[in-house]
């Protein structure tokens, strides 16, 4: 499998942030978005994933057969937002997404994934009232419930404690050694081997 990004420009409120990103990454490798606030760094993501549509050029996925035919549907997106209800537990919250995205070929059960974050005696609790770290936490778990084979993180590590950073290093460690890729923009170091894209200023003006 392997992710492309071909000549590609983002706008974002109909200003370009970026144009002619290349790149081309294969099963197991990472790549690190980095650069100032407003660089583009988000919006990137964004295209990759098909939230947003490409200013210019195009971003592909080889070799997903038909089970993941575009990058959108290989993709899972971690964003700002952590994608959950507050009402809902997080054990709710999570088997929503499995039953709504499927579980893939190496999905986990709700209770293994909330386990793999260290969340698994709080699944009962409402989103709602879980701590900034939790909340994320439980984000996260969500990459794990439906198998994907791309992840593309947006500052992944806010609001995580030194311990939960490294158990997101090992879980993004063993997604690549089982072939995955991984996008992820980030001030801060992930603890992972990967290549490095810097965004500078808007590509215009």
């Amino acid at each position: 499998m392997r992710l492309i990004a071909e000549n590609l420009g983002g706008e974002r409120g109909g200003e370009p942030v970026f144009a002619g990103v290349d790149f081309a990454l294969g099963g197991g490798e990472a790549l690190v978005v980095t650069g100032p606030n407003g660089s583009g760094k988000s919006t990137l993501l964004r295209v990759l994933c098909a939230l947003l549509p490409a200013a210019q050029g195009r971003a592909i996925f080889e070799g997903g057969g038909e089970e993941f035919p575009t990058v959108a549907a290989a993709c899972h997106y971690l964003g700002h937002q952590n994608a959950m209800k507050a009402g809902l537990t997080a054990t709710e919250n999570l088997a929503f997404w499995r039953s709504f995205l499927g579980p893939g070929a190496r999905g986990l059960e709700v209770t293994e994934a909330l386990d793999e974050v260290g969340l698994g005696d709080i699944g009962h609790l409402p989103f709602g009232y879980l701590s900034t770290g939790q909340r994320r936490r439980a984000a996260i778990a969500r990459l794990l419930v439906s198998h994907r084979p791309v992840w593309l993180l947006d500052e992944p590590t806010s609001g995580l404690d030194k311990a939960s950073e490294a158990r997101l290093t090992e879980l993004m460690t063993a997604h690549r050694a089982a072939g995955g890729i991984i996008v992820a923009a980030t001030h801060l170091p992930l603890g992972i081997e990967a290549g490095e894209l810097r965004m500078g200023k808007p590509a215009y003006g």
